[in-house]
């Protein structure tokens, strides 16, 4: 379980199971949240989900705090008091999940570049979604995404990696942002 893991992290900078080094200062900011498990977890444990939220209530009351989870978007603002061009205007779309920060660069004179290479996206968002993009910016057309491939340091990334994945296996170590090359498919 996440706590467990955190406890070893404290004090180790290996994984538990098979000792391999994670990070060599920072190894709790490499472990990430897997939703499919947590899912899996709370449908074998009864009340355990119900529980955990009521925990976290209570930890917030105890210090005097408002928990994350009650506070709104907007603290203070009703919707229905603005006219709705001004809801988009004030609006914060900023997602709340784990972001990667992306330099996409083209490694091929047969396809033209970005104009904005430099990208912001969640860390859960897979390499098939940056194929997808890169298709829509340079093919026109989102559909022509089988037509691009994506790599990261001369490696050919699978589709359904994630970006988190993508920047602690493979871009470990070097600053970021995580650099990644496309170019039109190459068929072997």
């Amino acid at each position: 379980c996440k706590s467990c893991l955190v406890k070893h992290l404290e004090e180790n900078n290996t994984c538990p199971t098979c000792n391999i080094v994670i990070h060599q200062s920072h190894p709790l900011q490499y472990i990430s949240f897997d939703r499919t498990m947590q899912d899996i977890v709370y449908k074998l444990v009864p009340e355990l989900q119900k529980n955990e939220i009521t925990r976290e209530r209570e930890f917030y009351h105890q210090r005097g705090l408002p928990c994350p989870k009650d506070i709104p978007p907007n603290p203070g603002e009703l919707e229905e008091e603005k006219p709705s061009a001004d809801v988009h205007a004030e609006s914060d779309y900023h997602r709340q999940d784990e972001q990667v920060n992306v330099c996409l660069e083209c490694i091929s004179s047969n396809l033209k570049t970005l104009k904005r290479r430099f990208i912001r996206c969640s860390a859960q968002a897979t390499i098939l979604h940056l194929k997808k993009f890169v298709a829509k910016k340079v093919l026109n057309g989102m559909e022509k995404y089988r037509d691009i491939d994506i790599l990261c340091n001369d490696e050919l990334l699978g589709k359904d990696h994630t970006l988190k994945f993508v920047y602690v296996t493979r871009w470990r170590f070097q600053n970021p942002p995580l650099t990644l090359q496309y170019r039109p498919r190459i068929d072997i």
